[in-house]
């Protein structure tokens, strides 16, 4: 376990890249939100609404208004399929943010090669005896097939706030509904990721709450994007975070909950709860 830190610093090293080469930023109606590699931009270039000058692309003259920018950038995500630069086309809108503004709607598959923001929430399960559960992505999952992940995350969509996306995904992805998350943490941000990927460039934030779940609760996928649920002790993910079967996102997450203890800090509360009083709780 004395590893952890190590092991942590150089996960957070390995997700700061700078944009793909020969990438440009990207404003969209007069505010800076992301970096459009070449490619997007030679898709596009042709539009009327597509200005581009020696050092950034700009989509949209400023103050355009969103009944106008939702249509326009609607259009952009169907050119950039079309041009075979989408990885998977979801049929997901996501908001577009600029510099912390919510401007718009996109297709969540265009995100990534205008480098635009996105927002993953992860579920951090812990048992009573601060064992961890895990859950494995499924084969046909476009990304990470086959890795380990927490119990339960995924991106937010634009019709939904953080807290609702993480109750969605927990109940998609392990079967379990709010009254059974009595003991976690408020959802909180660990970092912003940057990546470069065959697609684009990954800007994410990772947000993550972590919970206590009551000896009672038994995860079931629900979904169809999980192919197992498995607890593990901390010795355990912390070999298999070092052997990379566990993704690179939930690898973070789970390393910083060890890190600060922050399920320790939970235990305490779950004991208190009336409910939980005379469990076991033999701490591994």
């Amino acid at each position: 376990m004395n590893r952890i830190p190590a092991l942590y610093a150089a996960l957070l090293q390995s997700i700061q890249e700078v944009p793909p080469e020969f990438s440009l930023p990207l404003t969209i109606a007069g505010k800076l939100a992301g970096f459009i590699t070449p490619q997007a931009l030679k898709a596009i270039a042709h539009l009327p609404a597509v200005r581009i000058t020696q050092t950034a692309v700009h989509i949209a003259d400023p103050g355009t208004p969103r009944f106008e920018l939702d249509p326009l950038l609607a259009d952009i995500s169907v050119i950039l399929r079309d041009a075979g630069l989408l990885k998977t086309w979801r049929d997901e809108l996501l908001t577009v943010y600029a510099e912390g503004e919510d401007l718009a709607k996109m297709e969540r598959a265009a995100m990534r090669p205008l480098g635009l923001l996105t927002h993953a929430v992860h579920l951090n399960a812990w048992t009573p005896d601060l064992q961890l559960y895990i859950a494995k992505r499924a084969m046909t999952k476009a990304t990470d097939p086959g890795m380990w992940d927490t119990l339960a995350g995924g991106l937010a969509n634009g019709s939904e706030d953080l807290e609702h996306a993480l109750l969605r995904e927990t109940l998609e992805e392990a079967g379990l509904q709010e009254n059974v998350l009595t003991c976690r943490t408020p959802l909180r941000t660990l970092l912003r990721m940057h990546r470069r990927l065959p697609e684009g460039y990954q800007v994410e934030d990772i947000l993550v709450s972590d919970c206590i779940l009551p000896p009672h609760a038994t995860p079931c996928n629900m979904d169809g994007e999980v192919s197992e649920i498995r607890i593990v002790s901390q010795q355990q993910a912390v070999q298999m975070i070092a052997d990379r079967q566990i993704t690179l996102e939930a690898a973070l997450v789970i390393l910083e909950g060890m890190l600060s203890r922050t399920s320790e800090t939970l235990l305490a509360r779950f004991r208190a709860q009336p409910q939980n009083q005379g469990e076991p709780h033999d701490k591994q």
